[in-house]
Order: structure tokens, then C-alpha cells, then sequence
């Protein structure tokens, strides 16, 4: 499966804080909006989302259809098709994203020692 860019996703006490401690890893501001409290961070290919008071615990997320820079990319698995495949070998699922559309979707399922991926598709 083509699950696209990956991110972790943290859930941060103060974005301040956060945003700074990034920056000293050499991460500098990618995406988001200090403003409404989430910022995606970028240092080469990798990424660090940063979301206060927006969810409790951290997630590991895919965007299906982009790369590392929020391209889109031209081949890659949908996110209903994810979500079969995953739902065909009995993984449970924590949301779903609805089979009978296309474009934008997401579903969240939970690895074995409960931490949260999201499947996030944006195109």
C-alpha cells in the first residue's frame, strides 16, 4: 500500500514552547497557523505537527496522494481503498471514512498498543 507522506502528530501543552524546541532541532515552519494553535513543522523530509488543545494524544498520520512537501502525487491508494484492504484482514476501525465517495477522507484505527493512526487523504 501507498500510504504517502508521514507526520507525527503531537499533542502539545504550549505551541510556543514547542515551536521553539523544534527550531533548535533545525525544524522551521511548514505549514499551519500559530493562531488557531497548530503549526506543521519540516527539517528535510520529516514532519512534526504540532496541535494544541486540539486532541489528547499524539498520532501518527498518512496523507495518501501527497509527498513530504503537501505535493500531490499521481499514483498512490485512495483512502477507501486503505480502509478495505486494512477492513478485509480484520484490523478495527476507530472511524471510517465513507466508502461511497471520492476525494478528501480520513479514518483513524488503532495499532496494537493503542496508539492513534490517521489516514488522512486531502486530494
Amino acid at each position: 500500500m501507498k500510504l504517502g507522506a508521514f507526520s507525527i502528530s503531537l499533542a502539545v501543552k504550549d505551541i510556543y514552547v514547542s515551536k521553539s524546541f523544534y527550531e533548535n532541532l533545525g525544524f522551521s515552519v511548514f505549514a499551519g497557523d500559530l493562531e488557531r494553535n497548530y503549526l506543521i513543522m519540516k527539517n528535510g523530509n520529516a514532519l512534526v505537527g504540532l496541535f494544541q488543545g486540539m486532541f489528547e494524544n499524539n498520532i501518527l498520520t498518512f496523507n495518501p496522494g501527497w509527498d513530504e512537501n503537501a505535493n500531490t502525487i499521481e499514483e498512490f491508494d485512495d483512502v477507501r481503498t486503505i480502509q478495505k484492504h486494512l477492513k478485509s484482514k480484520g484490523v478495527a476501525l476507530e472511524s471510517e471514512a465513507d466508502e461511497t465517495t471520492s476525494g478528501p477522507a480520513s479514518f483513524v484505527v488503532l495499532d496494537p498498543d493503542g496508539n492513534a493512526v490517521l489516514i488522512d487523504q486531502h486530494v
